[in-house]
């Protein structure tokens, strides 16, 4: 092959591989052993753990969007397995500061919206409903954005979390348990086994009363393979959907 040919060549395959759809570039050092201890993060003290690491990434100045979103997401874990309510507070609000900075740096990116949303969300139920009403908008503002960049992101989360609004929200300021329907079976669509799509289901079921989709909902939950990454929530799902099925609407008369 002459040296002009091998030139041409050498560009066509540059040019042929600058075309290929970018992919995410995998965690390395401090950020992948924070990313193999949240995945024990059913030991409260593993996810501490993972948190802790992400902190020591962050002063190694490695990637910091991929910190960042991570922090929010392991806050929403441990703010979520925190007793004391002040405390689950507080660490919902650095999650929701974290995720915030995750934004900062990758404004088109999905994982900072999304657990920005989720931390929102949760920080609100802290507070309770009625004392919170002024986050629903910014929930469904990064909930949305979500869908624009990657609507099965996190298994139909967005859809999930705008279902869960809808729903705990009262009719008056913008409650509605047909949209909330509508979004948590898109949700189910994208994560058929994600107990959380299944118990927020199963939650509008009821006060739509349909019972007996509620039912099956919650039935489903117990007798479904846990995916291989959400086996600690799938464990505390099958726990909750238990419980519900003892309480009143599914009583027989």
């Amino acid at each position: 092959m002459t040296s002009t040919r091998k030139t041409i060549v050498g560009i066509l395959i540059l040019a042929a591989l600058a075309a290929l759809p970018a992919r995410a570039q995998a965690p390395g050092g401090l950020t992948q052993q924070s990313d193999d201890l949240y995945a024990e993060r059913g030991d409260l003290a593993k996810a501490k753990a993972a948190l802790a690491k992400l902190e020591e990434a962050l002063t190694a100045k490695e990637d910091a969007y991929g910190i960042y979103w991570r922090m929010a997401r392991v806050e929403y874990w441990i703010g979520d397995h925190t007793a004391d309510n002040d405390a689950k507070k507080q660490i919902f609000q650095k999650g929701i500061d974290h995720a915030k900075k995750a934004n900062e740096l990758g404004p088109n990116k999905v994982e900072g919206h999304f657990w920005l949303g989720v931390n929102y969300g949760v920080y609100g139920e802290a507070k309770g409903v009625l004392k919170s009403l002024f986050l629903v908008k910014p929930i469904k503002e990064e909930m949305r954005r979500v869908l624009e960049i990657d609507p099965a992101y996190d298994r139909g989360g967005a859809d999930r979390i705008l279902g869960r609004v809808y729903h705990e929200v009262p009719g008056l300021f913008g409650g509605d348990e047909k949209k909330s329907l509508e979004h948590l079976l898109k949700a189910v669509e994208y994560g058929p086994r994600v107990g959380l799509n299944l118990l927020y289901l199963a939650d509008t079921y009821i006060d739509l009363k349909r019972i007996d989709d509620a039912r099956k909902t919650l039935e489903t939950i117990l007798t479904m393979e846990p995916m291989p990454d959400l086996i600690p929530e799938t464990a505390e799902e099958r726990d909750q959907a238990r419980a519900k099925l003892e309480t009143k609407p599914f009583k027989k008369k």
